[in-house]
């Protein structure tokens, strides 16, 4: 539960920090914001905290259109939590609600429908459909101010299953139709001084791409630019510009078809920005979803540098370290397979260009850039001679394939971990490794020689950082990452 006086102080002092962690409803005027929204700061006896957006939507409570209360950071407790809850908050980010119903999302999770609803309506405010819900309404924001598709695509690249059930959803979130939303749009850029839309016969989707602002909390340290440019995985990844000015660029295998994504790093010219720039190619647009949630996973963008500070500060061998690197993220992986495979070959590009060149498959385009493939598939490399793998890859790929592996977003990672301890040449570390970015666990704690297991348990629940910290002081104490 949200603490009442916590929660005003935090919108009287309009504090970033807590977007994202949960939403200020204000009665008298039936919106809900972000905490930090600059209007004027509604009386506490008029003010309602929600955890979700979708639990705010559901009390009858339109978004703002000030702060854009649903562009805010993921709150960070979904990625520490382990339980049921946890699990499904990240499984419903991945877009899985909209892909399988709510009855894959529970088969997922084993357990029944009814529990899970139970369940996150008693946490979170909101059951499966509501999330989902209004995880669309924000994809379709997206697409109808940045794209000029049709609106009838719109909804349904969105995920919504009519029209009339997007049309409903858009009134009600955001007190304007869809057609609305889009002039709005238009205006602003036309008052800014820039193109309205798109010329007459130009393609409804821009040929750069979705452009998106991936928004995060507090500062970000770049270092995981150099860390992305280091291991890139030859013909899936590339790093391309000079530092501070770099962007990563990748091949996606997503749902329904293959993308291409963007990101670039923050530099001096972003200023005091709160995100990081964005472009998404999709082959098919109800992608937008899961790829969005896969690029926040991999930049680490719903972390909490302050909390991350306030526990590992208080270690006199790391407070250097945090003030030296404020916004050090622990990056996770676009895609789990791929980053389990990698991680077993100690990610070296030079081991894993072979797998891309032999079993990945080719960009249906043709090369774009330095991107040539998608990572092969798990079920690829279980099928291919596995005398021609190297090792330790047969067996990882074939507990990937038949599922007795489980690496996606709402995987229970203590079994996860057992799973991977029991493949023949995967180590405790190299385990570890694959949990701390692969299933995005923030408390992974990996020996080092500075370190011992009763100093790290001080560092609870922030241990995947206090690690970040340490390689990013000592890169030679890291086996993988190792420059």
């Amino acid at each position: 539960m949200i603490d009442v006086e916590t929660g005003y102080q935090a919108v009287r002092s309009r504090d970033s920090r807590f977007d994202g962690v949960f939403f200020t409803a204000v009665r008298t005027t039936g919106i809900y914001c972000r905490p930090s929204c600059p209007a004027v700061t509604p009386k506490q006896e008029n003010v309602t905290f929600y955890p979700t957006a979708a639990a705010a939507q559901g009390a009858g409570y339109r978004a703002c259109r000030r702060c854009r209360p649903d562009a805010v950071p993921g709150s960070p407790e979904w990625d520490v939590r382990a339980d049921l809850v946890g699990r499904a908050m990240r499984l419903i980010r991945d877009g899985i609600v909209d892909r399988d119903g709510v009855a894959g999302l529970a088969a997922r999770l084993g357990y029944s429908a009814r529990q899970v609803h139970r369940q996150l309506t008693a946490e979170v405010g909101a059951g499966p459909v509501a999330l989902a819900r209004a995880q669309r309404a924000q994809a379709a924001r997206v697409l109808l101010q940045t794209t000029d598709l049709p609106v009838t695509q719109v909804a349904f690249a969105a995920g919504f299953a009519s029209v009339r059930q997007f049309n409903d959803s858009m009134r009600e979130i955001y007190a304007r139709t869809p057609t609305q939303l889009r002039a709005v749009t238009r205006g602003q850029r036309a008052a800014a001084g820039r193109p309205p839309g798109a010329a007459p016969g130009a393609p409804a989707v821009p040929a750069a791409g979705v452009p998106l602002r991936l928004a995060h909390r507090g500062p970000y340290d770049p270092t995981v630019f150099a860390l992305l440019a280091r291991q890139a995985v030859p013909g899936v990844e590339e790093v391309t510009g000079e530092p501070g000015a770099r962007t990563y660029r990748r091949t996606l295998r997503l749902p329904y078809g293959v993308g291409i994504a963007e990101v670039d790093e923050p530099g001096a010219k972003d200023g005091d920005g709160r995100w990081l720039e964005c472009r998404l190619r999709l082959a098919d647009l109800r992608d937008l979803t899961t790829a969005v949630q896969r690029m926040r996973r991999l930049f680490d963008l719903d972390a909490d540098p302050e909390a991350v500070a306030a526990t590992l500060g208080a270690d006199p061998l790391l407070a250097p370290l945090l003030r030296r690197a404020p916004g050090l993220r622990s990056p996770g992986a676009a895609d789990p397979h791929e980053l389990a495979v990698c991680a077993v070959l100690d990610a070296r590009p030079e081991r894993t260009s072979a797998l891309v060149t032999g079993y990945g498959e080719p960009l249906p385009g043709g090369p774009d850039g330095g991107l040539t493939h998608l990572f092969p598939a798990a079920r690829t490399l279980a099928a291919a001679d596995q005398a021609e793998l190297p090792k330790p890859v047969p067996a990882l790929a074939a507990a990937l394939a038949d599922g007795t592996l489980c690496l996606d977003p709402g995987a229970d990672r203590e079994r996860a971990h057992r799973a991977l301890l029991a493949l023949p040449g995967v180590d405790e570390w190299t385990a570890g490794y694959i949990r701390m970015r692969a299933l995005g666990d923030p408390d992974v704690f990996l020996p080092t020689p500075d370190t011992t297991q009763r100093a790290a348990n001080a560092w609870r629940p922030w241990r995947s950082y206090a690690l970040r910290h340490l390689w990013a002081a000592t890169p030679h104490k890291n086996r993988i990452e190792t420059p």
